[in-house]
């Protein structure tokens, strides 16, 4: 197989309630904040400005749909939703606060901020299950646009996934990474898994957003 690799440039949604003070988001919808309306018109002026997509895809949250809505619409594509790009499960810690948590469940939130491979949230996921959901969503996309520049609309939990499986990297160092609401990462993917990293939360186009 050969050919150009596949481009993906991947973003985080923008700002929502639950990231200050940080909540345990997951799976609970929640709508975008005016800010992070402004954040999604920002990174979608950007991509369309600097890039050519052919596809847009999105966690199926609505906070990750509504940041993939303004992107296609800028790029004039259509957004889909990909199902591997959801946010982790967190069962049972889902919409507490960090200090909640740490109340409640003292050595497993410890583990999770010194050790998180070795976490199963209570009733939900654990970071294994998100690395096998990100690399088949990887796979996916490498079977339907080899060749293609591809946006991929996610959240912080899963955008540290893909960036992992992109630098080859353990789940072990999921904290080494940051990924800011509407961030640009981008990295190219060829056919046979070889990764080219160029860049990295990179939020330039967010200044001049209050």
């Amino acid at each position: 197989m050969k050919g150009p690799p596949m481009q993906i440039i991947l973003t985080r949604h923008g700002e929502v309630e639950g990231i200050h003070p940080e909540r345990f988001r997951g799976r609970m919808e929640l709508e975008l904040t005016p800010r992070g309306r402004q954040q999604a018109k920002a990174v979608a002026s950007r991509i369309a400005a600097e890039f050519t997509p052919q596809a847009v895809y999105s966690s199926p949250m609505q906070r990750c749909r509504d940041t993939a809505a303004e992107i296609a619409t800028a790029c004039a594509l259509k957004p889909q939703v990909l199902d591997g790009m959801n946010d982790l499960d967190y069962g049972a810690w889902q919409w507490k606060t960090h200090d909640d948590v740490r109340a409640e469940d003292p050595q497993r939130y410890a583990l999770w901020k010194t050790a998180p491979q070795w976490v199963r949230f209570p009733a939900g996921e654990s970071l294994q299950d998100l690395a096998l959901r990100t690399a088949d969503a990887l796979r996916t996309l490498l079977q339907r646009h080899a060749g293609d520049t591809v946006v991929l609309v996610g959240h912080d939990s899963v955008n540290r996934a893909l960036l992992l499986h992109a630098l080859d990297l353990p789940l072990s160092a999921y904290w080494r990474i940051t990924q800011q609401p509407c961030c640009l990462n981008v990295f190219d993917l060829d056919a046979h898994g070889r990764v080219t990293l160029h860049r990295v939360n990179d939020t330039s186009h967010l200044r001049s957003v209050a």
